[in-house]
């Protein structure tokens, strides 16, 4: 039996990367790299899909909208766009296209605890990333095969441990320095291999929906978090926290996702997840710059 075709965007960012790596014993699965096809070329885009007939695309790909940009910020919401719609505009030639909202899509000014799809709408964003998934998501309402997997946090090997908080925790824990956080907030955070398993169910098995939050609905602080690292560190660091009290929470409510896995579906613990997480960047501690784990940013 031929094995799906699947085209991942991103491959060499953090969700792609993990992405391809897990589903390629699976899939027959194409990560190109920018080089080899450039998102934001529209005729370039549509002869590769034209070409090669994927069963599904997993779209991952984004401009930089982080605090460690290694592009031009100001085009995150115009690029972010033009990629997706330059996926679009292919769908006669692929099967689905599955690719990844944020909870930014709800409006950060407005975010309540646990937030429900329902609550996709009741506000638009302000910020040209929040605003540019809004986009897609209003295109994915009207649109057949497109659906948003829309993530919260998702934490795990490959991401930009100079900014994401429990790889740089972990990182800093590994070289002996205090793990920093401007302010605590209450996260939901998801492991990246938990993740690829819930997309490979959605590959899988038709939506039936546009969206769904794709999350745990276990909310914990980052305070929290970074004593768990301190803990699986075995180090006497500290943790300090500049401006008391908390932010607004950034959470997900995950029911609708729940309902679809018939034969339920197994988190992986955070504890587990994280000592995965300190254990990987213990093995790679070559990748690590522990310069810039001085500057926080």
């Amino acid at each position: 039996m031929n094995r799906a075709r699947i085209l991942i965007t991103g491959g060499s960012g953090f969700i792609g990367r993990n992405l391809a790596e897990q589903l390629a014993g699976s899939y027959q699965v194409y990560a190109p790299r920018h080089q080899e096809l450039d998102l934001l070329d529209s005729d370039a885009v549509l002869a590769f899909l034209e070409e090669h007939r994927f069963d599904a695309v997993l779209h991952s790909a984004t401009p930089n909208a982080s605090r460690n940009p290694k592009g031009d910020i100001s085009k995150v919401l115009p690029n972010s766009l033009r990629m997706f719609f330059n996926l679009v505009r292919g769908s006669a030639h692929f099967g689905q296209l599955l690719y990844f909202g944020s909870g930014a899509e709800y409006d950060m000014r407005h975010y309540q605890p646990l937030m429900p799809e329902e609550a996709f709408g009741l506000h638009i964003p302000a910020d040209d990333y929040g605003f540019a998934k809004y986009v897609m998501q209003r295109t994915a309402e009207r649109a057949a095969r497109i659906v948003n997997l829309r993530v919260f946090g998702v934490f795990g090997k490959y991401e930009d441990w100079e900014i994401r908080f429990i790889s740089n925790a972990c990182c800093k824990a590994l070289f002996g320095l205090p793990i920093t956080l401007r302010q605590n907030v209450r996260f939901d955070y998801l492991w990246i291999d938990d993740l690829v398993r819930l997309t490979r169910h959605f590959l899988e098995n038709p939506a039936d929906r546009p969206d769904y939050n794709v999350c745990t609905s276990d909310v914990v602080d980052l305070v929290s978090l970074a004593e768990k690292v301190r803990e699986v560190s075995g180090k006497s660091i500290d943790i300090k926290v500049a401006i008391p009290g908390f932010k607004r929470a950034y959470s997900g409510n995950n029911q609708k996702l729940m309902a679809r896995q018939k034969g339920g579906f197994a988190f992986t613990p955070q504890d587990e997840a994280i000592q995965t997480l300190y254990r990987w960047y213990e093995a790679n501690r070559s990748l690590i710059d522990p310069d810039k784990l001085r500057v926080d940013k």
